[in-house]
Formats: C-alpha cells, structure tokens, sequence
C-alpha cells in the first residue's frame, strides 16, 4: 500500500498562521470605510465639539443669555464677556450658545424626519404603483412646484402665534419630495426581485414588505440624506429666522442674532462675525460628514479616500 505525501508540513500543520478576527457586519464595514476618510474624521469631531459646547457650554459660564450688564454696553470681547456684549449688556456669548442649541435641535430633527417622509411616501408609491403612484407623484411634483418660502410667507402670520416647532413641521415637510421620487424609482426596481415576490406570494401584507424588504434596501439613502439635511435645516432656518419667518422672540437661534446684528457687522462686527463663524464651521462640519458617509455607501461616487 503507498502511502499519500501530506499536502502541508507537519510544522505548518501544528503551527497555522493566527486568522485576526474580523467583524463582518454591514454596519462595522460601513464604519471602518466611512472614518477611513480625514475628513469623515474631522467633519465628525467638528461636529461632536460644537454639539457638546453648545448644550455643556451654558453650565461652564458665568452669565445667562437673559442677563444684562449695567457696566458693559455695546463692548468689543473681553475676559468677562467672551463675545462682547450688545446695546442692552447682554452676552453674546451666551446668547450664541442658546442660539446654536435652537438651531441644532432644529437641523437633528429636521433632517431624520424629512428623510423618513421622503422613505415612507416613496418607497409606497414605488410598491403600489397604480392609481396610488399616479396621486403620490402628482403630489410630490405639486409640491416642489410651490415655491415653499412664499408658502411660508403667506403662513407667517400663523406660525408666530405657534412655537418653533411649527417651523421644525414646515421645514421637514417642505423639504422631502426630491428623495420622494428617488425612493420611488428604487422601490419600483426593489418590487421586482425575487425576494420581494416571494413575500407576496406568501401572503406577507404590502406594508411588511415595505418595511422588512423595501426600507433596508434603500437605507444608505436615506442615511446620506438624513446627515446631509441637517446642516441644509439649519441654514433654512437661519435663513427663515434671519428675515422674521422663523424663531420667534424670547426665543434665540443662530438665524434671529445674525438678524439682530446685520446692522451692526461694520461698527460692531462681534455681534454678527462670531455668530456667522460659528454657523459656517457647523454646516461645514456637518457637510464633510455627510460627503463622506456618500462616498462610503455609494462607491460609484467617483470620489476618493483622503
């Protein structure tokens, strides 16, 4: 009987080379390629100071925005007043943090929940086709037709009577209809696989296969969209807040003291320039994230790592 060469060595065989453990889920490698990236990591640590300085910040200083400094009117930055003061004493400092908190509560709502509607409403339009695709999408076409400032405009009136929240609806309802139909499109491709079809020949409801089967296939989507949105929200409202359509006094946002100090960005510039710098560098942060976490999801970008 001839017996066989072993195919490895007898040390090979008593000494295999370490396998490093891996994680294999979708999330982990999503991560890892996502922070591979300098600006993923920048625009992230960038963002996570601003949010922690924002709601942190109040408790570590010594004057409320609501304050006033008999001794300190209209005062460039100082040791005792970071930011300066405006014409009636009041810390600018500490009125840009409660105005950073506003619009960043703003801008993380607004941005999921625009992203949701836009996931929702497409993904069932997409699926269910028929006489329900052709209302949803008259719908969506109808409503990036309407100019949504002159909606808001129009609406000013009831909305100052209402809380900022009404503004936060507005915006993330005025704010989803170009992803609605990206959805839509996906989904009416998603419809068509076999997994899909097999759900419904098993009698799974139309709603359960949205959501099991429809949803997590266009997840990257909306995750892009969802960081994205944040920094467009706080730019609208900025921009609303800015020209008296938004945040309504005693509230405070970014928008509402960039209007306060527009008038006075020569004489007085730390009552407009500190304000707009810090709104700058927080969308900017916001965007590099977003930017990155586009690239990692979709690699038919044609962008490239750091």
């Amino acid at each position: 009987m001839v017996l066989l060469e072993p195919l490895i060595s007898s040390d090979e065989a008593r000494d295999p080379e370490p396998v490093e453990p891996r994680d294999g889920s979708r999330a982990g490698m999503l991560l890892r390629r996502v922070f591979s990236t300098k600006r993923a990591r920048i625009g992230a640590s960038v963002l996570a100071f601003i949010i922690l300085w924002a709601f942190v910040g109040p408790y570590l200083y010594r004057w409320n925005f609501l304050d006033q400094d008999g001794l300190a009117f209209s005062t460039p930055p100082t040791l005792s007043h970071w930011f300066g003061t405006n014409d009636i004493g009041q810390d600018v400092y500490a009125e840009t943090l409660v105005g950073l908190q506003k619009s960043l509560v703003i801008g993380l709502i607004v941005g999921p929940l625009a992203a949701l509607i836009a996931g929702f409403v497409g993904a069932t339009a997409g699926y269910l086709g028929g006489a329900w695709d052709r209302v949803i999408v008259w719908f969506i076409d109808l409503a990036l037709v309407l100019p949504s400032l002159y909606v808001l405009v129009l609406l000013s009136p009831v909305f100052k009577s209402l809380s900022w929240l009404a503004l936060v609806i507005f915006l993330a309802v005025s704010g989803w209809m170009v992803l609605g139909r990206v959805i839509r499109g996906q989904t009416m491709s998603l419809r068509e696989r076999e997994y899909v079809k097999a759900a419904r020949f098993m009698g799974v409801s139309g709603f359960a296969i949205i959501r099991r089967h429809i949803l997590p296939n266009v997840a990257s989507l909306l995750i892009i969209d969802a960081t994205l949105g944040i920094g467009a929200a706080i730019l609208s409202e900025t921009t609303l807040s800015f020209f008296g359509f938004g945040v309504q006094p005693p509230d405070v946002s970014l928008g509402t003291l960039l209007a306060a100090g527009s008038a006075s960005a020569v004489t007085r510039p730390w009552l407009f320039v500190l304000p707009a710098a810090i709104l700058v560098v927080t969308v900017l942060a916001s965007s590099l994230l977003g930017d990155a976490l586009r690239d990692a999801i979709d690699p038919t970008s044609g962008a490239h790592n750091d």
